[in-house]
C-alpha cells in the first residue's frame, strides 16, 4: 500500500490525563522533519498533551537517544522523526537499517510508547509529499500510532491492577 492508498483514521481514543510526549527529531532536512513534527505537534495539542522538542545530530543517533530518555522516563510516550534520502553510495543502506532496527530494539526491550517517524526514501521529493500538511503526513501518522500505544499501555496497566487487587 502506498502512501496515498492508505486509508484516513481518526486518532485513538485516550483515557485519562493529557500524556507527556517526548518527540527526538533529527533535523538534518529541516523542511522535511519540521513539516512531519508540525503535523505531530498538532494531534498532541488535541490531547492538551505536554511536549518536548529535542534534537539529535542525525538518523543514527536516534536509537540511543530514545534509549537513554525512556531510562530517564518521565514521558508516557515517545516520537522519533528523521529523514534518510538515498544518494550514490552504500551510506543510505546501512543509516536506515541501523535507526530502524535500533527503534526497533528499544520499543521491545522496553515497550515504550513510540511513534516512528523516520522517512528513508528516493528523492526529496518523496520526502516533501510525506511531510506536507495534508492527509499523508507521516508526523500525524506517528503520533497517532503512539497515542494507540500509550492507551493499550494504560489499558493493561488497569487491567493488571484490577487482576492483582
Amino acid at each position: 500500500m502506498s502512501t496515498a492508498d492508505s486509508p484516513l483514521r481518526a486518532p485513538p481514543e485516550l483515557d485519562g490525563p493529557p500524556p507527556r510526549v517526548l518527540v527526538i527529531q533529527a533535523p538534518y532536512y529541516a523542511d522535511v522533519v519540521g513539516g512531519m513534527v508540525d503535523g505531530a505537534l498538532a494531534v498532541l495539542a488535541g490531547l492538551g498533551a505536554e511536549t518536548e522538542v529535542v534534537d539529535v545530530a542525525g538518523a543514527f543517533e536516534l536509537p540511543a537517544a530514545l534509549r537513554m530518555a525512556v531510562r530517564a522516563g518521565g514521558h508516557d510516550g515517545f516520537l522519533v522523526f528523521g529523514c534518510v534520502v538515498k544518494g550514490e553510495t552504500d551510506h543510505y543502506d546501512h543509516i536506515c537499517r541501523e535507526a530502524c532496527r535500533g527503534v526497533m530494539d528499544v520499543s521491545i526491550e522496553t515497550c515504550a510508547a513510540i511513534g516512528f517517524g523516520l522517512l528513508t526514501v528516493h528523492s526529496i521529493q518523496q520526502a516533501i509529499a510525506r511531510s506536507s500538511p495534508d492527509r499523508h503526513n507521516k508526523g500525524v501518522e506517528a503520533a497517532n500510532a503512539m497515542i494507540g500505544q500509550i492507551a493499550l499501555a494504560r489499558k493493561f496497566a488497569a487491567t493488571f491492577t484490577e487482576t492483582a487487587a
